[in-house]
């Protein structure tokens, strides 16, 4: 009976819009009603389950279009000190200016006919790279293209070793029977041999297939195939070798404490096809590389899903100037690359003159800096950690996490944790205002 009486004591929706016009003038009339519509329905939801009313019908309507108003993809600091954090959008780019109005697209200046969006990114790669490219959407529709043109109603003959799956639930195996090819698996999770191969190459054989385990280390007993290898038995039976490379990177990183494969040895190696991303390693927007044979990645180029996942113009705005930078060796304009550079002692010198601008209490602790991104497992970077003393962790993280911008750093071994290494200098100060919310002065 109470509940019945609760449910008739809700205002009509031309009650609350009535009391609520003159403070929302800025929002179109519908977009208004929808939502008292919205925080009446949940009223009545809540008083028939028994669940405690919360915010009154006004104030739930106020908070519902200030939410739409606001940005959802928003600027954050990330303080963690994973450099290509797949949850923060992997690569961080610099500032980009997006071209406003029209731009050449697809328009060619010099013969004034239609011209190909290609252009912008292709004649750089192929200088990066020595190889003609293109680019699509992320490196699963490079995968996937790649399968459906070159191996449909055929077999791909990969290791059990690398049938991988990474981040979402992304499988190899999935993208291939997607892409129209079957699956053919040779040696065993820990061992393959150029033999196993061998034996499995038929008359339905399309492509040899090299994963590789940018997001895992199988370590112990095992082994597999050197590329070369592959690439000869590919060239002895005239089956193209298609290598899956993850992380896209370029730019020799061993000195700075990184190994993995680069892009331009697979191909000097002799693979036919490569392929990688462009927000991890190689420091850009989310794209999807392929680059190789110039006879197969015209190919790719014509079948008719490289139209369904090409690239947008902005992005294709950032991969050109991530690009060009790589070209050109200016490291410190692609903000990966510039952060994986930095050694422990300059985070080091960055953090204490932070601390002491600032009069912030806090400890500076040695730590380690990764990667991240699905790239180089089991490798990580010496930094230089800042440790901010604080009674609930879990309150201050969060309290971090609803600043403006929002703050993201690190709980370990009972320490809330900040790596500058990922922080941006301009973003120091707003950086040092949220930890002087936590540390005691």
């Amino acid at each position: 009976m109470a509940d019945r009486n609760l449910l008739r004591e809700l205002p009509a929706v031309h009650e609350i819009l009535e009391g609520l016009a003159p403070a929302l003038k800025r929002f179109p009339r519908e977009l208004v009603v929808g939502e008292i519509r919205r925080a009446l329905d949940d009223a009545r939801s809540r008083i028939q389950t028994g669940q405690p009313n919360g915010a009154s019908i006004e104030s739930r309507v106020e908070q519902a279009l200030a939410r739409l108003e606001r940005a959802s993809l928003r600027r954050v600091i990330n303080a963690t000190g994973v450099v290509l954090h797949t949850n923060l959008g992997r690569a961080p780019l610099g500032p980009i200016a997006v071209l406003p109005g029209y731009s050449n697209l697809e328009y060619d200046l010099q013969t004034g006919r239609r011209g190909k969006r290609d252009v912008h990114a292709g004649v750089l790669l192929e200088r990066l790279l020595g190889a003609p490219a293109i680019a699509v959407n992320n490196n699963a529709a490079a995968i996937y293209l790649a399968l459906n043109e070159l191996a449909l109603g055929g077999e791909i003959v990969v290791s059990r070793g690398e049938l991988i799956e990474i981040g979402d639930g992304f499988r190899i195996p999935d993208i291939m029977q997607r892409a129209g090819a079957i699956l053919r698996e040779v040696g065993t999770t820990n061992r393959t041999h150029i033999d196993d191969y061998r034996a499995a190459i038929n008359d339905r054989t399309r492509l040899l297939l090299r994963v590789h385990p940018s997001n895992f280390r199988i370590l112990g007993f095992t082994s597999r195939p050197q590329l070369d290898e592959l690439v000869s038995l590919g060239r002895e039976r005239g089956v193209p070798v298609y290598e899956d490379l993850g992380s896209g990177c370029v730019v020799d990183l061993q000195h700075h404490g990184i190994d993995e494969p680069l892009v331009t040895d697979s191909l000097r190696a002799g693979a036919d096809l490569v392929s990688f991303s462009g927000d991890k390693l190689l420091g850009g927007p989310q794209a999807g590389i392929l680059a190789g044979k110039p006879e197969l990645v015209t190919r790719l180029r014509r079948n008719p899903m490289f139209r369904a996942l090409r690239l947008d113009k902005m992005i294709y705005q950032a991969l050109e100037m991530t690009l060009r930078a790589l070209l050109l060796e200016r490291w410190d304009a692609i903000p990966a690359l510039a952060m994986i550079r930095q050694t422990a002692e300059q985070v080091r010198s960055r953090a204490e003159a932070l601390l002491e601008r600032h009069s912030i209490r806090a400890e500076l602790v040695p730590g380690q800096s990764v990667i991240g991104g699905g790239a180089t497992p089991e490798q990580s970077i010496a930094t230089c950690l800042i440790a901010i003393p604080c009674d609930d962790l879990m309150a201050a993280e969060e309290r971090l996490r609803a600043a403006d911008p929002p703050v993201i750093a690190r709980i370990e071994n009972g320490r809330l944790l900040f790596d500058l290494r990922t922080v941006f200098a301009e973003e120091e100060p707003e950086l040092a205002a949220a930890l002087l919310s936590l540390a005691p002065r």
